[in-house]
């Protein structure tokens, strides 16, 4: 079904694009694709090595006449989102992306692309298959759960790297070049509440947040965009003040990385009150609709019917709502020193509170993310405060570093030259609010130049996510000649 990515130009890296949509990649089940790509690289007689940690290196010797030139790390990571649109049956484990071409870009049928990484994976392969382009002794590094936790490149094996130059492919804008990123942390919360029944509920409904682009929590965290999660708090928490409700489900989000699109929450109510509900989510509905119509034009609240069941105490609802309510979403901080950058953030990225035998099993997964790590550790602290104050289990994990940018490094000196050779235009030199791998490989590599690049790339983390063509052959084209003209080790 993805046979016509082949058609496209420079066939060489979206044929291998092709291989990563066809093989299911889901953070957490990369084991087939890297498989399939330790066998692929022995059988084209380069040495592939597989980490404890589960990462993918593969060896390429220098092409003829360049075995004097530095040695060059190529850098992505194996997984991609997991995310689908409402109504579909996609699943990520088994079935293959369906793509297609749109306006010159391409999309993926109801599902995100994964484009994030791939795209900057089926580039290292297709220089790792080349037989004409000229490079330097190559090493590429493929990580697993980059999308999850960063896991790979925490755990990566130390030593086994000579290279000093590190290309990670891993951005999303044409004309652009990343020489930092921030670091970041999971808050991850955890509690079970003891359920009860209350018999002046009679009925159930369920109340549903739907039609949210979503997004990035980095990337796409200063647009303003909807967080379904957060809106769905917010009704729940205003309409205590309104009628008298238990609350018996609560799941919204699936990523901790992603702006939650849509979420749920099943209440228990007297029948009574069903028609107050109605108005009142009326009159909340446009209200809400108003707020983000320029943004999130197709946000939609629905209630319907449900099923009786048990749900929290009064005192649990009001706590866990308030806990919820404060917990911090979105900028909290742009940077002082660079300009339109996002400094510090956090997203409420998963909320789940669902029956689990006699109680109600509780827990939500946080990110935040910040270019300073003390930033990152404070607003961690603020994450985690209210969630200690009605006695969850909460932690803080995953902790990476940001990156520091090097302005003066002579890679992102040879980067600008090229870059205005292929592209006619000086790239602009950026930093991202992204969690990208280089801080982390940096710390165990210390003095390894590093660089990101990449082709466009917009809605990474959403079904909406979508690849421009054009911008791939420019990528491409970028990448072939920083290798061709690769500097020799210690020039004269």
């Amino acid at each position: 079904m993805n046979q016509w990515l082949e058609s496209l130009t420079p066939q060489a890296i979206w044929r291998q694009f092709r291989v990563l949509c066809d093989t299911p990649r889901p953070s957490f089940h990369e084991k087939a694709i890297r498989d399939y790509l330790f066998n692929w690289a022995e059988q084209l007689g380069m040495k592939a090595y597989v980490d404890p940690a589960g990462n993918l290196i593969i060896y390429k010797a220098a092409s003829a006449g360049m075995e004097d030139r530095e040695t060059v790390v190529l850098q992505g990571h194996l997984d991609m989102v997991a995310q689908r649109e409402a109504d579909s049956t996609h699943n990520f484990e088994t079935d293959p992306i369906q793509t297609y071409e749109q306006d010159g870009w391409v999309h993926a049928k109801g599902t995100t692309l994964g484009a994030d990484n791939g795209i900057g994976v089926a580039a290292i392969l297709a220089v790792l298959e080349s037989q004409d382009i000229a490079h330097g002794p190559l090493e590429a590094v493929f990580t697993i759960e980059e999308e999850t936790s960063l896991r790979g490149a925490a755990q990566l094996e130390e030593g086994i790297l000579n290279g000093k130059r590190m290309l990670n492919l891993d951005s999303e804008d044409r004309g652009d070049v990343y020489i930092g990123c921030a670091g970041g942390m999971d808050i991850n919360v955890s509690h079970r509440f003891t359920s009860e029944l209350n018999d002046k509920f009679d009925s159930a409904v369920r109340l549903t947040i739907t039609g949210l682009k979503g997004g990035h929590s980095g990337l796409d965290i200063n647009k303003g965009l909807a967080n379904a999660n957060v809106l769905l708090v917010r009704l729940l928490h205003e309409l205590t003040s309104e009628i008298e409700f238990g609350l018996s489900e609560l799941v919204g989000g699936t990523l901790r990385n992603a702006i939650a699109r849509d979420a749920t929450a099943t209440l228990q109510i007297a029948s009574a009150d069903q028609p107050l509900l109605q108005r009142w989510l009326a009159e909340q509905t446009q209200v809400i609709q108003s707020e983000f119509v320029d943004i999130d034009p197709n946000l939609t609240i629905n209630l319907a019917s449900a099923t009786n069941s048990a749900h929290l105490s009064s005192m649990a609802q009001v706590n866990l709502l308030s806990a919820l309510l404060s917990a911090p979403n979105g900028v909290h901080r742009m940077s002082p020193s660079l300009a339109d950058v996002v400094e510090t953030s956090c997203n409420l990225g998963v909320v789940r509170l669902q029956e689990d035998n006699d109680s109600l099993s509780f827990s939500a997964c946080l990110l935040v993310r910040s270019l300073v790590d003390s930033q990152t550790q404070f607003l961690a602290s603020v994450a985690k405060a209210p969630f200690t104050l009605i006695d969850c289990d909460v932690r803080l994990e995953n902790g990476y570093p940001g990156w520091k940018p090097e302005p003066e490094s002579t890679l992102l000196q040879q980067f600008d030259a090229v870059h205005n050779e292929v592209m006619g235009f000086t790239p602009q030199v950026k930093v991202i609010h992204a969690g990208l791998e280089c801080g982390i490989i940096g710390a165990k590599y210390p003095g390894m130049e590093m660089i990101s690049f990449g082709p466009n790339i917009r809605g990474a983390h959403s079904p909406s996510e979508r690849m421009e063509i054009s911008s791939v052959a420019e990528f491409w084209q970028i990448l072939v000649t920083l290798l061709e003209q690769t500097p020799k080790v210690n020039p004269a």
